[in-house]
């Protein structure tokens, strides 16, 4: 069955001026930077988005903006459903699938907290889809803050069944896990798109729908390549794909902030500010720019050899 939300799917970051309100012009430009760069789609208001810092008119705004600055061109997905009470769930939910996004993202783990099972999960699942218009599409996230909340098979079956599910974010970071949940959504309308660099590519060559991790903030490109190229292409693709799983341990140095710098560094933006990292990350991350040097260099020899195939 062909998947509507399936793909690179890069998970959007904020900008935001330095006096603390977002950058809406340096946002126009980081969308259309995504989609020149081969994405698929867009999964706004996120956590990448810093969405747990952001009000609910400011999450609102996103999806909004969003939506109209991709103009049809790619899927919009947005979640934002960040509080404790289902009532407040409920009226974030609607606030944001009435801004004409593709499909709105559940986060599970605003369905069960760490100690509650299934149970608890099932029915506050089925509360909100009782709250939410009927042909709506949806998806889910296994957002890691405040904590991860994996799905069980059952529940990622049930979903898959439903047929309302297009889009799952998946952070089990397994292969096995991943290749699991491949087989039970086998048939179905519901995509899997893996959250991890490190099995990026044998998540690809398993049959994986997509990849919707934070890396996409700095080559998207390279990720669509391994997905439309890499097979064809296995040795490129072995190298390829050491090079992101190394790139991608930087996310530990300041991210998001880190993929601020690095889109100030290309200039689709000015501001590196962020409300959930706001700490100098050279200060605290020793090297950082250094780094930042060495992937944004190795990215363009990797396109260099990529261009000199055809």
């Amino acid at each position: 069955m062909p998947h509507a939300m399936q793909g690179i799917f890069p998970v959007v970051i904020t900008p935001f001026q330095a006096d603390n309100t977002i950058d809406w012009d340096g946002y126009a430009r980081l969308i259309d930077w995504y989609i020149d760069n081969g994405s698929h789609g867009l999964f706004a208001v996120c956590q990448s988005s810093e969405m747990l810092f952001l009000s609910l008119k400011e999450r609102v705004a996103l999806a909004q903006f969003t939506v109209k600055q991709v103009a049809g061109r790619v899927p919009v997905v947005a979640s934002g459903h960040i509080s404790d009470s289902m009532a407040d769930q409920k009226a974030e939910l609607r606030a944001v699938a009435d801004t004409g996004v593709d499909a709105v993202v559940l986060v599970t783990n605003r369905l069960a907290a760490a100690d509650e099972d299934s149970t608890q999960f099932r029915a506050r699942m089925d509360d909100l889809l009782s709250a939410l218009p009927s042909d709506l599409s949806l998806g889910l996230y296994e957002c890691p803050a405040p904590y991860r909340r994996l799905l069980t098979d059952d529940e990622v079956s049930w979903c898959a069944q439903s047929g309302r599910f297009a889009f799952l974010k998946d952070v089990t970071c397994d292969l096995d896990h991943l290749k699991r949940r491949l087989a039970l959504v086998k048939g179905t309308p519901l995509a899997i798109n893996n959250a991890n660099a490190a099995i990026a590519w044998p998540a690809i060559q398993a049959g994986g729908h997509g990849f919707s991790g934070v890396m996409n903030n700095f080559h998207p490109d390279l990720y669509r390549w391994l997905m439309d190229h890499g097979r064809t292409h296995p040795d490129l693709a072995a190298e390829l794909d050491t090079f992101m799983v190394l790139a991608a341990m930087s996310e530990g140095m300041g991210y998001p902030k880190l993929a601020k710098h690095y889109h100030r560094r290309i200039g689709t933006f000015d501001s590196v500010h962020s409300r959930t990292i706001p700490y100098d990350i050279a200060e605290k991350h020793w090297a950082v720019e250094v780094v930042l040097d060495h992937i944004v260099e190795d990215a363009a020899r990797f396109r260099d050899r990529i261009r000199a195939l055809s």
